[in-house]
């Protein structure tokens, strides 16, 4: 698929962006314009006009521009994706030629997908998860009955404002003279 020309490429994607509300009439209207606008001239005016025809319905005239291009050549074809992807690029990223292009092997991993799926939650979510694993392992070594630490551990939660919230910081006080009096 990757040395296809332009034209079969957009054979291959014409149901993917003639079905239902893919391109609306304003992405339509401003590719037609930007066909016509560009030199060389893909479009003429009156070919612009009767693809921006109100009267007949967006699927239609879509159609319709899409098998004309087809019947002009791989120029056309080609200045057609590039004005797709100026004006609906997140479609034009999605279209089944495009994803075919970029993923030649259909068993690759996908690295850039998979790199985000795991870093999508970023540091400050690794450091509260580190600090309630480090807070649950300070707690349990507290309360183990084997070791004679809570006076030590009294003194470190004591001191420890920036570390722990202080409404924590109260209930592990608590905690630790309840255990203290036991």
């Amino acid at each position: 698929m990757a040395d296809q020309s332009y034209c079969h490429r957009l054979q291959h994607d014409m149901y993917f962006l003639t079905s239902t509300s893919r391109l609306n009439e304003q992405v339509v209207d401003k590719i037609v314009l930007q066909l016509n606008r560009v030199y060389p001239q893909i479009l003429t005016n009156e070919e612009a006009e009767k693809f921006r025809n109100p009267k007949a319905s967006l699927h239609t005239r879509l159609s319709d521009l899409l098998k004309h291009l087809q019947k002009k050549g791989d120029r056309h074809c080609q200045e057609f994706y590039r004005a797709l992807q100026i004006n609906a690029e997140q479609l034009f990223n999605d279209l089944p030629s495009r994803k075919i292009l970029k993923t030649p092997d259909p068993t690759e991993i996908d690295t850039d997908k998979e790199q985000y799926m795991l870093n999508d939650r970023g540091p400050v979510f690794f450091l509260a998860c580190f600090s309630v694993a480090a807070g649950l392992a300070l707690f349990w070594y507290c309360c183990n009955s084997e070791t004679q630490v809570i006076g030590r551990a009294r003194r470190i939660l004591g001191f420890s404002p920036i570390i722990i919230g202080g409404h924590v910081r109260n209930i592990c006080m608590l905690y630790l003279e309840d255990m203290s009096r036991n």
